[in-house]
């Protein structure tokens, strides 16, 4: 029998308790399987070189809870170790075996596939443990099986053991404080959490099934009557993991229900079909394999996000994955495996490591390229989904420049009637109508079909195409494409009377005289507040509505930025009350007969009347100002 003290050198402990600091307890699990996955891919790679003359097999890894002595075993097949062994690379806390390994065999051609060096690594077992132990024998013939000992203090005991067959049996004693970790449930639900989807397969415990070699007979009684026998059942190993997930897989390997029944072994909850799919893989000049999910989004961006799933080998590591998956596609779902992410480490420093930006870039394009192909493919089919991905491809346009100039050539700005134009299908077809006096491209848009329909409207008798852009970044967006594209500009329909959103040379020549207009202006002004609207006289057609209640463009944009996290608040506009435009037709017949009424009271009473029909027009009449309303209308049809 041999006694020590484990090594702990200054040079290699920082980096554990740094590793420490940033994990959870219950990582051990995760940690000891990746191990025993390390020893078991170990081995097939060092048998499939020549180098080891065993029988690779189909080994499993295997989980054993025993709760009356307090117990978890963790049991593989893989590689094992000499007691020499244990004492380099379990005595000499944070010197890794694994990385040691690769660092051997890295030009051996071929791919170890070890999952390295995880978190804390075997030592990550003190944390849920008050003894552990290890039982283990190597591959290597002749070699004597070993005894390891540790109660989580520098001394440990290392003795020979009478263990007869290859591989490493790790035995943790359960401390009084995480006896959590003895109950099933609780094991299941960390296996299936971190090592749904390891390499090798993972038993835990046992189940009963069908028995699929047994028919079961049917008989007939005298009556006729059939019978059938029921179902033989026989008890199998629970292999609780996937160990060739999709996304291990080639492309032309699998077909769309492949991809169609991964999502719902990720998303088991999740019961509507994902859009499409977008299969990554890419060995240079960084490893990363992976599939992403577009599924149905909906407008708040927050509710989609921290559904990536994030593995390294195959062994998982977090859904948070900012920092490596650009932000606007984080609102999508799927996985994402790579070596190359570097785990341990602050977000500031992974959004500057060379190797995740380079990454990001990669799933940026791949993205943009798999939406244009699916654009080029069936266009009627990509219409039909716009609204249902449309808030990731305008934030993506919105944060990522790349991104933006791909977009070109699938993003798409709908109208009003159904009609769907690409930037430059829609530049083609509004430049000979909408274009003003200037020159300038001016781009009409609602945000509620029923609020603005009259406003619409107006605008078709134009011949103008409104388009509908109703997302909670339209603003950003817009003022993104005012700032890239030249000498264009959007107006919403409701931001002024039409004649004004686009003016050409003509104008109209008001019925009014000078002082009929003065008369007037006086007297709007007398009654409607000056707080609330800013009156505006215009002479338009006789046929458009007599009030007109607008917002300026510039101010509603900037309130609507702020609100969705933009720069409104630079221009103090977060706070500032609702202000309005009230432009009044000169020509209306209604301003007319205004003007035209001799009683003071009653043209309080049709400028009220018309400034009420205007806000309700806008969805700005509430509460008690709308009961006095249609209270006021009934009297007046009496």
């Amino acid at each position: 029998m041999a006694k020590g003290n484990i090594n702990v050198s200054v040079e290699n402990i920082f980096p554990l308790i740094k590793k420490f600091l940033y994990s959870d307890h219950e990582i051990f699990l995760r940690e000891l399987i990746s191990n025993a996955t390390d020893a078991t891919l170990k081995l097939k790679h060092l048998t499939s070189i020549g180098e080891a003359s065993v029988e690779y097999g189909n080994p499993i890894i295997e989980v054993k809870i025993d709760k009356e002595g307090k117990k978890i075993h963790i049991v593989d097949q893989g590689v094992g170790m000499t007691a020499e062994e244990v004492e380099k690379y379990i005595n000499q806390i944070a010197f890794s075996g694994a990385e040691e390994f690769i660092d051997k065999y890295k030009d051996s051609g071929k791919d170890t596939g070890i999952i390295g060096h995880f978190g804390l690594g075997f030592y990550s077992a003190f944390m849920v443990a008050e003894k552990v132990e290890i039982i283990t024998k190597s591959y290597k013939e002749g070699t004597e099986a070993a005894h390891w000992t540790c109660d989580g203090s520098p001394e440990f005991t290392l003795e020979s053991s009478d263990k007869d067959t290859r591989g490493t049996e790790i035995i943790l004693h359960i401390a009084e404080d995480s006896t959590e970790f003895l109950e099933e449930a609780k094991i299941r639900e960390l296996l299936n959490k971190y090592n749904k989807f390891m390499p090798i397969p993972i038993k835990f415990g046992t189940k009963d099934i069908n028995d699929p070699e047994f028919t079961p007979a049917t008989t007939k009684d005298k009556d006729g009557k059939e019978t059938t026998e029921p179902h033989k059942q026989i008890t199998v190993d629970d292999i609780i993991n996937n160990p060739n997930p999709a996304w291990t897989k080639q492309p032309t390997e699998l077909e769309d229900k492949d991809y169609k029944e991964f999502y719902r072994e990720l998303y088991p909850m999740q019961f509507e079909e994902p859009l499409f799919h977008i299969h990554l893989n890419v060995d240079y000049p960084f490893n990363l394999t992976g599939i992403l999910y577009f599924p149905k989004m909906t407008n708040d961006m927050n509710i989609q996000k921290d559904k990536i799933q994030l593995y390294q080998n195959q062994v998982f590591v977090t859904d948070n994955v900012e920092g490596i998956v650009p932000e606007f596609l984080t609102m999508l779902r799927g996985v994402i495996d790579s070596p190359d992410i570097p785990l341990n480490v602050s977000r500031s420093y992974l959004q500057a490591d060379g190797a995740v930006k380079k990454i990001s870039s990669y799933i940026t394009r791949k993205v943009a390229d798999k939406l244009k192909s699916l654009f080029n493919a069936n266009r009627e089919d990509f219409e039909k989904k716009w609204d249902d991905i449309k808030i990731v491809i305008e934030y993506g346009m919105l944060s990522e420049e790349k991104f933006f100039e791909k977009a070109d050539a699938f993003a798409l700005y709908p109208t009003v009637d159904g009609k769907y134009y690409t930037y430059e299908e829609l530049f083609n077809k509004t430049k000979a109508t909408q274009t003003d006096k200037d020159g300038k491209l001016v781009i009409l848009y609602a945000s509620n079909k029923d609020q603005q329909h009259s406003y619409i409207e107006a605008a078709k008798a134009k011949g103008y195409e409104v388009l509908m852009l109703d997302s909670p970044i339209v603003s950003h967006l817009i003022q993104k494409l005012e700032s890239t594209k030249e000498n264009i500009s959007f107006a919403r329909v409701d931001g002024d009377h039409i004649d004004n959103l686009i003016k050409k040379e003509e104008t109209a020549i008001s019925k009014l005289s000078e002082e009929q207009q003065t008369e007037l202006d006086t007297l709007l002004k007398e009654v409607i507040p000056s707080e609330k609207f800013a009156v505006q006289l215009e002479a338009m057609d006789s046929g458009a509505s007599p009030f007109i209640i607008t917002q300026p463009e510039f101010m509603r944009r900037m309130k609507e930025m702020q609100q969705t996290g933009g720069g409104g608040g630079m221009f103090g506009m977060g706070n500032m009350p609702e202000m309005y435009n009230l432009i009044v037709n000169t020509n209306s017949e209604l301003v007319g007969e205004i003007l035209g009424t001799k009683t003071k009271k009653k043209q309080e009473r049709l400028i009220t009347q018309s400034l009420d029909l205007a806000r309700l027009s806008q969805g700005l009449l509430k509460g008690e100002e709308l009961t006095n309303f249609i209270k006021r209308s009934y009297e007046m049809i009496k």
